[in-house]
Parts: structure tokens; sequence; C-alpha cells
């Protein structure tokens, strides 16, 4: 038996709290289309970004550690699909849209440019009077008008609950930041608030776990981390600083175990106390002063502790700041030859020259570059020896 999507729609209405945000209830699209006969709104969207070029190239972005530099460690995409499970578990427990947490989450990242945040820092510079960059921002370009896959619209044309939970996906985005379409001064969905702190959770647990596995924190340091000292006591693995592979990866599991744990109980009872006040509505959520999910005070604490303690031990090692050095001065060398001399763009890119400033256009294409075509480009650029 097939179903179809109006009994997809009528299954929503039954099973998920009161505070979720329904398919049948989207604001829709900016371009109206007809409905899927068997896929909900959020089902669609969540194929629409899996389909895009912005998605694939994600597999060659940085997470933390450069792509050259081995292909275990965590990329772009690896670092999504993990948001978008632990997204999944999340709104299951708390009665949310997994389809529409599960599309922010994919779709949260697309934006990013080569080389992680130091190429984010680097283009934000290079753009300052032309209006800066932000990877989050840039998300919502991606979908919206770079991905060219449809003559009928420009972009994804993406429902209004994805795109808002991207333009929103950092819980303390200034108002003014907000374009007006979105609802500036009203904060997300559940779910758009679920996508931004899972994301917070995975990369905090997954930066410490690959920054392990490449031996630049060192073992001893990490018995001090509270999350870890709860984590170890989870696993029963005896050794506070587990050399062994099998129960490292035991030890970073019950982390993230125990900072899912958290986020639930706490979001359970901020939802519990909206449903008391008879508010415990999409409308309510929106328009609640604080954030619905969330982590405790207590978990809070911990995660700025493990914040800044991979700022000191990873972020800022020697042999990261190297390949940050790196990355900048490859991104600023393509930055300025490329508005020097714009007729080295690909012609799809000259085309938009007419459409917006020459620095835009560079500034799109090249967060658009993988970390290895960034690399190969400079080389063709900047390496004699190399074949342009």
């Amino acid at each position: 038996m097939r179903r179809t999507r109006e009994q997809l729609e009528a299954l929503e209405r039954i099973t998920l709290a009161p505070y979720a945000m329904c398919s049948a209830d989207s604001r829709g699209r900016a371009y109206p289309e007809p409905e899927a006969a068997y896929r909900t709104a959020f089902q669609r969207d969540r194929d629409r970004i899996l389909h895009t070029s912005a998605f694939r190239r994600l597999q060659g972005k940085t997470q933390v550690f450069i792509t050259t530099e081995g292909d275990y460690y965590r990329t772009r995409i690896t670092h999504t699909l993990e948001v978008a499970q632990i997204g999944r578990t999340v709104a299951r427990a708390l009665g949310a849209n997994e389809d529409l947490v599960e599309s922010i989450c994919l779709a949260h990242d697309l934006g990013h440019p080569p080389f992680g945040h130091t190429g984010e820092r680097v283009l934000h510079q290079l753009m300052e009077a032309h209006g800066g960059f932000d990877h989050n921002h840039h998300s919502l370009r991606v979908i919206t008008e770079l991905e060219r896959r449809y003559s009928e619209f420009p972009g994804l044309n993406l429902t209004f609950e994805v795109r808002e939970g991207l333009v929103k996906h950092h819980a303390d985005a200034e108002e003014e930041l907000v374009p007006a379409e979105y609802l500036p001064g009203l904060r997300g969905t559940v779910e758009a608030q679920i996508a931004a702190l899972v994301d917070e959770l995975a990369y905090n647990a997954h930066d410490l776990d690959d920054g392990l596995r490449s031996g630049l924190i060192e073992a001893g340091a990490v018995a001090q981390l509270g999350w870890w000292q709860r984590a170890v006591a989870r696993a029963g693995v005896g050794d506070p600083v587990p050399r062994d592979e099998l129960a490292r990866h035991r030890v970073v599991r019950k982390l993230i175990g125990a900072m899912v744990d958290d986020v639930l109980e706490e979001s359970a009872r901020r939802l519990a106390r909206l449903e008391a006040e008879g508010r415990a509505t999409v409308e309510g959520v929106r328009r609640h002063p604080t954030l619905v999910v969330a982590f405790s005070e207590e978990a809070v604490r911990l995660n700025r502790e493990l914040r800044q303690f991979l700022f000191d031990q990873l972020y800022y090692h020697p042999r990261l700041m190297r390949m940050t050095h790196k990355a900048e001065r490859i991104v600023q060398d393509l930055f300025r030859v490329y508005t020097r001399e714009p007729r080295i763009l690909p012609r799809s890119f000259q085309q938009r020259l007419s459409e917006m400033p020459v620095q835009r256009v560079v500034c799109d294409y090249i967060a658009g570059m993988t970390d290895r075509f960034a690399l190969e480009e400079h080389a063709r650029l900047f390496d004699p020896h190399t074949h342009v």
C-alpha cells in the first residue's frame, strides 16, 4: 500500500507534539508548485538538498583538518550527516517534525567555503567593504539563488521553514541581520532550534574525537574535562584516559549520549512549562522569551569548558596554525587574482558580472570550492611548473 501525501500529513497531526511544525501548515514556497503525490513538503525539501552540487562538494571541505591531511578525519559532509542523525534523534524524542529538522541540518553548511572557519574568516575580511561573508547567510543564497537546477525558478525553492531555519541557525543572531521576510524578533521553530543546538553538540564532540585521533590533543589533558569524566564513568572503562582505540570510541559515544540526554531533559522541562501555560504551539514557541530547546545551565558550563579546551589544545596547535596560515594565503591570492582579472573565472560566473559586483561574484566562486580544488587552482595560477 502506498501512502499519499495527504495521509502522511494526517499522520503528522496525530503523532507530532502540538508545538511541532506540521508540513501541511508550512508558509509555503517563494514560487508556488504543485504538491508531491507521496512526499510531504519537508521530505521534498530534504531530497532536493541531497541532490545539489553544493551538498556533494561538502565531502571535499574542511571540518578541522584540511582534507589533504588524511581521509579518516571528518569533513564537512560527515559532520553534516552526523548533525542530521543526532537532530532526528532529538526531534523524535521531543515529538518534533523529523523531516524539517533533517532538512535544516543537511542544508546548514551548504554555504561553507573551503578550509573551514579559516576560509570563512578570510572571505569576510576581504568582503568587509562589500557586504561581508557569513556561511549561514551564504547557505541561504545557495538554496535561493546559486544552485541552478530548475528552469522555473532560481535555487531550490525550499519551504519557508527550512529557509528560516538557516537564517536563524545561531540563537544569538542579531535581529537586524535577519531579513524582514523571515520574522525578525521571533524565534525559530522548535525544529530550527533543534538543528542549531545539535550542530554545536556535534562539532564539539567530534572535533574532540578527531583531535584525539590525530594525536594533537594530549591524552592526559582530556581527563580534566567535566564532560569527559562523565563519559568515562558512563562507559565503565576504568582508565580515565583509555589508550585502546575501541575504549576511546566507547567514551566518545557516551559523551555524545550524555549531551543528548541533557538536551532532552532540559528541553522537555521547558516545553512542559510552556504546555502548562497553554502556549505549547508553534506560535507560542516563536514568541517565547527564551529558547525552548537548550542545554541545562551545568551543561552550558561544561560546553564552555570543552570549547576553550579545543581552542587551547587543538585549534591553536602549531600544526593546525600552519595549515591555517597556508589556507589564508591561498584564499587571499585567489581573491586578488580573480577580482583583478575576472576573465579567468568560468564563463558561468563571468555572466553574473552584469548582475552583481565583481567582488561578490568572486566570493561566490571561491566559497563553492573544495579544499583540493582551491589548492590545485592556486598551483595553476602561481606555480610556473603546473599546467594551466
